[in-house]
């Protein structure tokens, strides 16, 4: 018997292995594509710190547009198309099942929480209407539940014991269309233009610099032809030795947004990648080669997937309790890239904000030097910022870094800080990195552009970049900072607090008051310093 089927688009923004898709077209007379515009996602927010919406900021709501617009490319190509409607989707797809008549809905798997709570209305309605539903696991290699069922019910906390478990992932689906079923009768059904960026009310972005970043499954599938190119690259990748000052071409792939939004199937990336190894031979391993990175993926998919209030310190089991700062003043220089380290501030300002991308090793820098290297703010407030602002950002991947970074879990040894100074210095000594994106640095001294306040002032004169007035003074004194934090977590660790309890709430409130206390000494300090550099 043939129906109405219905594929329901929200990640998995592809063609190609795309078992949501696949299995709808199946038996289906009439093939329904959908994607709901959700405000919750896409309303602007004129409270925000940047503009977009509540949850995103313009570049990536921009990669979301044109990855749209190319999915409904290929549909077209293919006899279909993209239809587009706008509101509540629980409220938008439970309203069309019953209007088009759909017999199945298929939709890929999603583990976020939002999602979760999602789809469970929808699977409901749909049950109740005896409307069959296939929700296939296609964003990931594994199946986060399997996994966590393999190991007794949880999930596993170290990346060596997720891969003994994992296994090889199934292949992807080989499937080449030439065609799709047509789309059936709408019944008068309003549908809705792909907007353009600017359409969406966010005001005057006509200034705005948007990330060279375009999404897209065609932009994804060009750019992981133009990576295995290179087999010797792919097979001698090794995570640790890229170079996160190169910006001119990136040290990597440049995929993750990709993967992100479900352009590139991950399942093929890794077949792909498998078929390098297979032709050049010597390879690397996980968990610093290509594949490995993708299993880092799928590991972090898994512990959030089975961790309650994995988004959070509080009531997170695997987290450890910091009584982290509160000063807003420290997080808005650190998110403007005003914190007068030139190597933190290029990387905020045009790697971040400008472009919606970092190096990993640049994230590592930015996010150690929040948290447990200088500035002691809580991660869950760098997420935030991570969160709107890069175009790859993932809910389980990037709270899953933020939690190593901070040393809240997975990785415990917060006596080694990245430096703010000495690090991007060994990969870019003359730091091209910093110029090009600090231009009020472009004519600093090789010796002081990781460190401008060090300058003489006939050297700042000269370089046009008189520190404390053109650039900033530094906001903390690394080397006093950075032993600070050290301490805190320390102290913070003989404690070892359960996740969430009234003694904790307490014990870590007069930690708190201690460490304020400490810090009218250490702020004293600091600025007395900082003025003696002013002067200089």
């Amino acid at each position: 018997m043939e129906y109405n089927a219905m594929v329901w688009f929200r990640k998995g923004l592809r063609i190609h292995d795309n078992p949501a898709l696949d299995l709808a077209c199946r038996r289906s007379k009439h093939l329904f594509p959908v994607f709901v515009l959700d405000p919750r996602y896409l309303d602007p927010d004129p409270s925000a710190f940047s503009p977009g919406s509540t949850r995103s900021g313009l570049n990536r709501i921009r990669f979301l547009l044109e990855s749209l617009s190319d999915l409904d490319s290929s549909l077209r190509k293919l006899g279909s198309r993209l239809l587009v409607l706008r509101g509540d989707p629980v409220r938008v797809v439970s309203q069309i099942l019953m209007d088009w008549n759909i017999g199945t809905l298929c939709f890929e798997f999603d583990t976020e929480p939002y999602s979760q709570v999602r789809d469970n209305q929808v699977k409901d309605f749909a049950s109740k209407c005896g409307i069959q539903v296939f929700s296939p696991i296609s964003h990931t290699l594994f199946s986060p539940a399997d996994i966590i069922k393999k190991n007794g019910g949880k999930p596993p906390l170290t990346y060596q014991a997720f891969v003994k478990l994992a296994g090889q992932p199934p292949p992807p689906l080989t499937e080449a269309y030439t065609c799709l079923p047509p789309v059936g009768d709408l019944r008068g059904c309003e549908l809705l233009d792909i907007p353009q960026i600017d359409e969406l009310g966010y005001g005057d972005i006509s200034q705005e610099e948007f990330s060279p970043i375009r999404g897209g499954e065609s932009e994804a599938l060009k750019r992981l032809e133009e990576s295995l190119k290179n087999k010797e690259w792919v097979a001698k990748f090794e995570k640790p030795k890229g170079d996160p000052s190169a910006f001119l071409k990136p040290a990597t792939t440049l995929l993750s947004p990709y993967l992100k939004f479900g352009c590139l199937s991950s399942r093929y990336f890794y077949q792909c990648i498998q078929n390098v190894y297979k032709n050049v031979g010597k390879h690397t391993f996980p968990p610093v080669s290509l594949v490995g990175q993708l299993l880092w993926r799928e590991f972090f998919y898994t512990v959030a997937f089975g961790t309650p209030n994995f988004d959070q310190m509080k009531g997170n089991k695997i987290c450890k309790q910091i009584p982290w700062n509160d000063n807003e003043g420290l997080l808005i220089a650190w998110r403007e890239g005003q914190t007068g380290y030139p190597w933190i501030d290029a990387i905020m300002i045009q790697q971040l904000k400008k472009w919606g991308w970092m190096h990993h090793l640049a994230r590592h820098s930015v996010a150690c030097f929040l948290t447990r290297g200088d500035l002691f703010i809580h991660w869950e407030k760098g997420r935030d910022v991570f969160e709107r602002q890069l175009i790859d950002s993932d809910w389980a991947i990037n709270n899953g870094n933020w939690l190593w970074l901070s040393c809240s879990s997975f990785f415990y040894q917060y006596h080694r800080i990245y430096s703010p100074t000495t690090f991007g210095k060994k990969y870019d000594p003359d730091g091209k990195f910093i110029r090009h994106f600090l231009p009020v640095l472009k004519d600093m001294p090789k010796e002081y552009i990781y460190e401008p306040w060090s300058a003489p002032l006939s050297v700042q004169e000269k370089a046009k970049c008189i520190i404390g007035r053109d650039y900033p003074i530094p906001v903390v004194d690394h080397g006093i900072a950075s032993k600070d934090c050290k301490r805190r977590v320390g102290e913070a660790y003989a404690l070892n607090l359960p996740s969430d309890s009234l003694e904790t709430e307490e014990k870590l409130s007069g930690l708190r008051r201690k460490f304020q206390e400490d810090n009218k000494d250490i702020a004293t300090y600091t600025s007395s310093k900082q003025r003696k550099r002013k002067d200089k």
